[in-house]
């Protein structure tokens, strides 16, 4: 039970269940984005519950030691099953935790205000965990189940927003199963896009799964590392430009969508912005932030990234990435929960537009308790 107050006394601090891990490849990516929120959330005014997922999805009760979960690139952090089980309050007439220790007995947690789920990709980005809170009446932090799905899904979010008008690289999804039937078809239809495209799993974040692809001997390997993370895959079409991302909140009290000061990814050593360049070569790319824009550029590239959460029916946070061609600006696509560290972009951007990582961690949690409809 180590380092977790059972029994934190009764005040005015919010209780926050901290949900981090989960069963994606992403999960000690979600780990290290815990590390920054359980060093730095302001603990005057919160206190806080680690519920770590185990990559077997145990829901289990962690202690509440950031330096057990930060980024080592010799040593990814993970969630240990430590014997532990956190049940869920049993209905909506009850916020209380209880625990079922790695002696069998249980105990109470006492009562939670809220969710944080700082997880990133399936089970947990994509509108799973969301559901669960639902169920039980748990506010939590970050968009609700529809918004998370189609988020998740890069498919599905192509669809919405070129219906709602935005820009969007041309693409094709396909199944290893359409392949299989007709391989001749599906490589004739991403020829159709020309070369060099980019092939990626439609739910799966941190680049993992991508591939560049520059010659069209190489796509049917390429299609295999994606349908590896997921059933379907995107081939799409390479856009030529600057990488540029901003941060995303909700309006307070039903206000219009905040959009942060724009940063741009400057690639150093790589070819693209992969799971390697992210997280384990500290010389693969600069994050700029902010970086330069046109005062006309920027009103437009903030205003698609609001276009953007507003037309998927986001609320909470979003990351927003695009291409900027020199001319015109492409979405790439949307993260409902983005990187969280303090070197990741999404703080850094709102840090450099004024707003403080404890300080956002702060909004985020003032958000979540805000009323807001279900979905």
């Amino acid at each position: 039970m180590n380092g977790v107050g059972e029994n934190a006394p009764a005040g005015s601090r919010v209780r926050v269940a901290v949900v981090f891990g989960g069963r994606s490849s992403e999960h000690e990516i979600s780990c290290s984005t815990a590390a920054g929120v359980l060093a730095a959330i302001d603990r005057s005014r919160f206190d806080v519950v680690p519920v770590g997922i185990t990559k077997e999805g145990a829901f289990t009760l962690q202690p509440d030691d950031a330096s057990r979960f930060r980024m080592d690139a010799a040593a990814m952090p993970v969630v240990p099953d430590n014997g532990t089980r956190v049940l869920w309050p049993d209905s909506a007439a009850s916020r209380t935790l209880r625990v079922v220790g790695a002696d069998g007995v249980v105990r109470e947690l006492g009562e939670v205000d809220l969710a944080f789920p700082i997880l990133h990709g399936p089970w947990g980005e994509d509108g799973t965990i969301q559901g669960l809170f639902e169920l039980v009446g748990l506010p939590y932090v970050g968009s609700g189940v529809l918004a998370s799905s189609v988020g998740m899904d890069k498919h599905f979010t192509k669809v919405v927003l070129q219906a709602a008008g935005v820009p969007v690289a041309p693409w094709v999804t396909l199944t290893a199963a359409q392949w299989d039937a007709d391989p001749a078809r599906w490589e004739a239809a991403a020829r159709g896009l020309g070369l060099p495209v980019f092939v990626k799993p439609a739910r799966a974040g941190s680049s993992v799964g991508v591939s560049k692809v520059k010659d069209w001997a190489s796509l049917p390997a390429a299609l295999a590392k994606a349908w590896a993370e997921d059933e379907k895959a995107l081939v799409e079409a390479a856009v030529v430009g600057r990488e540029v991302e901003c941060g995303v909140l909700s309006g307070r009290a039903g206000g219009p969508t905040r959009v942060s000061l724009p940063g741009e990814i400057v690639m150093r050593t790589r070819e693209f912005y992969d799971y390697e360049a992210k997280y384990l070569d500290g010389d693969a790319a600069e994050l700029v932030c902010p970086t330069v824009l046109e005062p006309g550029e920027l009103r437009e590239l903030q205003r698609l990234a609001a276009r953007v959460f507003d037309s998927l029916g986001c609320r909470g946070l979003a990351r927003v990435d695009v291409f900027f061609t020199g001319t015109d600006f492409v979405v790439n696509e949307i993260n409902t929960m983005p990187g969280f560290t303090p070197i990741s972009m999404f703080p850094k951007c709102w840090e450099a537009s004024g707003i403080a990582y404890r300080d956002l961690i702060t909004e985020l949690i003032e958000l979540a308790l805000e009323p807001s409809p279900v979905g």
